[in-house]
């Protein structure tokens, strides 16, 4: 049976068979000036066969969290972080850029381009070089497009569709940018690709305390509204997807299979 827990922010377990996949793990009460408003996950949160990185950005590579998985566990992370984040230094790393396609723990794993600075930290020159990227995974039963932060692209609809397409809705500052998709961007996004379901992300999680009694706007436009749009926007849009906004560490089995498939076999499978 496959399945999704999403465990806050841009953190999912997803159960494809026998592989489990983690994405973007972010574990932590506080990361410098922001807080969480949902609990920590748990143990089973740091459970996983790989762990997926989208990119360099400390809420999305945090390395106190990836401490968390056990050491053999391979990080799929683009390729140059291993130069760029020395902490990376004693993981099993597959170092990955977009057009790649790999085949870790069971599962097949296509690299994607995304539009979204790569670097460790925006305000620096160094490691410009290293991309964000998304992914389009499978087990060969069931697949999964996480395109990571990334703003709208014209070649999402180059993309296969997919049984499940975890996609960002919202964010944690004043404004989301031309690097993030918005929840109605993200209904256009998951329709482009065509999915099955579609549970949201990278919302609800963290926000600046100060930022939140300052600009009261930002926070209920970008914290506590998107589920609400997202799912607004999907049925006023006609989306075939059934959308999904799981409460904190709610696990969501992927059980009804509508008529025809989306998903995959791996390489010498039927």
């Amino acid at each position: 049976m496959s399945a999704v827990t999403w465990w806050g922010h841009s953190s999912m377990t997803l159960e494809l068979g026998s592989a489990k996949v983690a994405t973007d793990p972010l574990m932590t009460r506080r990361l410098y000036h922001l807080r969480r408003a949902v609990p920590e996950p748990p143990e089973a949160a740091s459970q996983a066969d790989v762990v997926l990185i989208s990119h360099l950005h400390h809420d999305h590579l945090h390395l106190p969290s990836l401490r968390r998985f056990a050491a053999d566990v391979p990080v799929v992370v683009p390729r140059g972080s291993g130069a760029a984040v020395r902490g990376l230094s004693s993981r099993e790393l597959v170092e990955v850029e977009p057009g790649d396609t790999v085949e870790v723990a069971g599962v097949r794993v296509e690299v994607l381009p995304a539009t979204h600075d790569g670097r460790r930290d925006t305000f620096t020159r160094s490691h410009r070089d290293v991309p964000a990227i998304g992914f389009r995974f499978t087990d060969g039963e069931t697949s999964v497009w996480y395109p990571g932060d990334t703003g709208v692209r014209p070649d999402f609809a180059d993309i296969a569709p997919v049984d499940l397409a975890a996609v960002p809705i919202g964010g944690w500052g004043p404004t989301l940018g031309d690097e993030h998709l918005d929840p109605e961007e993200a209904v256009a996004a998951v329709a482009a690709v065509g999915a099955r379901w579609a549970v949201a992300v990278h919302y609800g999680t963290y926000w600046p305390l100060a930022l939140r009694r300052l600009k009261p706007a930002n926070h209920h436009q970008l914290f506590v509204t998107p589920p609400q749009r997202f799912h607004r926007a999907a049925a006023e849009r006609g989306l075939d997807a059934v959308t999904l906004t799981p409460a904190f560490g709610e696990r969501v089995p992927l059980t009804t299979r509508p008529t025809g498939t989306a998903s995959d076999s791996l390489p010498g499978t039927a």
